[in-house]
């Protein structure tokens, strides 16, 4: 299970900040499927994230 899965919280996978009430993306990993989560600022600046299920990274 994903960290981000736990106690139903939502935090950006690229900087960690809690994205609950923000204008924030949820999509599911291209590899795994699993739930990930990223804020506007880091969508935005194309910053990198990583799935924390399986490692997968992308912009």
């Amino acid at each position: 299970m994903s960290t981000t899965d736990d106690q139903g919280t939502r935090s950006c996978v690229s900087c960690g900040i809690n994205i609950a009430g923000t204008n924030a993306a949820a999509f599911k990993c291209p590899d795994c499927g699993a739930q990930i989560y990223r804020c506007a600022k880091c969508r935005k600046q194309s910053n990198l994230y990583e799935c924390p299920d399986c490692g997968f990274m992308g912009p």
